[in-house]
């Protein structure tokens, strides 16, 4: 694998599926792994085995039909967890088992009222048995965000020695600052004692709206996996939103970082998957909002349609979205009303335009939104109509 290739790991259907009430059934998940295997991501964790039959039909058919990306099984570091994850993972061509446990001080102490001695045992243990199954393992340091650094880096090395080939570093609780978390991964990158034996990962919690930006600046800092989900779905305020990672990187090149992702899937992806899930995406979610590139103010509406580049740093298409809207507002200029009259038939010299413009404003006034049948109306109550109508 190049050093500047940027590994998508995909858990919409996993993480992304523990929001409240979007549960999905094997079939709608099977749909949706084949539109990630063609999207391009390396890994798609298919779900968590253990925790219910329907989990585990749906790995196991996932497993079926994915012919090119890693398929990967979440697991706790419970044996019965990881020989279930192995079971429901035979028929993937390219298996992985994502094992791992708590390492904050805040889950030793709290939630597993142990030591972190005996974390370190239970994580080579778990690693270990799951090495026992498939070649490739990934073990995740729970609440990484929140772990002391040296002590994460002692976990880290004990999971290599076990035989781990991925470093999970979770911002579990969305806590950490972008700055925080990258130099969190320089640290492993530097600290850990056979680190080149593994990839570091990102993965990244929304909580305070950082998500991307931590995951950015884990692979500026040497993580060479991203861990994200489809319109940056997730457990709270989400995870890391694949096609903002993606975008990013692919806008700006001077990070000599890239992915395998056909951006020109995003879009309809992004509709599948709010659709299966019954999930409104807000308008304004950057890259496949209804809003991303949409433009109302009449100063950004002339600029866009002289020259698509003045207010978009994105072509509509690279992402799946057919073309930029005008959409007329009270807001809106005479170069946008021009523009969308053109689209419908209407060609308006510019004092035309000047008359026609009046009477558009006073239908704006009155709705939030002028559309297509709105413009036939405004010009057709023009007093120019009949001179617009003979050009």
């Amino acid at each position: 694998m190049s050093n500047n290739k940027i590994q998508i790991f995909d858990t919409t259907l996993r993480d992304g599926e523990q929001v409240p009430g979007c549960k999905l059934n094997t079939e709608q998940k099977v749909i949706i792994a084949k539109q990630l295997d063609a999207l391009g991501v390396d890994v798609i964790e298919a779900g968590f085995p253990v925790s219910s039959p329907g989990d585990f039909k749906s790995v196991e058919a996932i497993s079926k039909i994915v012919k090119n990306a890693t398929v990967c099984g979440l697991t706790r570091s419970v044996e019965n967890d990881i020989k279930v994850a192995s079971e429901a993972l035979k028929y993937a061509v390219k298996p992985r088992i994502h094992t791992g446990i708590g390492t904050s001080d805040s889950h030793i102490v709290h939630k597993f009222k142990t030591t972190k001695e005996a974390i370190l045992e239970r994580a080579y243990a778990a690693v270990k048995y799951a090495k026992s199954f498939v070649e490739d393992v990934e073990f995740y340091a729970e609440d990484a965000g929140r772990t002391d650094n040296e002590y994460l880096a002692r976990v880290c090395e004990t999971a290599i020695k076990a035989g781990a080939t991925v470093l999970n570093i979770p911002d579990t609780t969305g806590y950490c600052l972008p700055s925080e978390y990258g130099a969190k991964i320089k640290y492993l990158k530097e600290n850990v004692k056979g680190i080149e034996k593994a990839i570091l990962s990102c993965h990244c919690h929304n909580d305070l709206g950082l998500a991307t930006a931590n995951s950015i600046e884990g692979v500026i800092n040497g993580a060479r996996q991203i861990e994200c989900t489809i319109n940056g779905i997730g457990e709270r305020a989400g995870n890391t939103a694949l096609e903002e990672v993606v975008m990013v990187l692919k806008q700006h090149p001077y990070l000599k970082l890239d992915t395998d992702i056909n951006t020109s899937m995003l879009y309809g992806l992004s509709q599948l998957v709010s659709d299966s899930m019954g999930i409104y995406t807000q308008p304004n979610k950057a890259i496949v909002g209804a809003n991303a590139f949409a433009h109302s103010s009449g100063i950004h509406q002339d600029g866009v349609i002289k020259n698509r580049e003045t207010y978009e740093i994105m072509d509509p298409k690279d992402v799946g979205v057919t073309e930029s809207a005008i959409v007329l507002t009270a807001r809106s200029g005479r170069a946008a009303l021009a523009y969308r009259a053109k689209n419908v038939g209407y060609e308006l010299t510019k004092l035309q335009l000047d008359e026609v413009y009046a009477n558009f404003l006073h239908f704006a006034d009155q709705k939030k939104e002028i559309n297509d049948s709105d413009i036939h109306e405004i010009i057709e109550t023009s007093k120019v109509y009949k001179e617009i109508l003979s050009n």
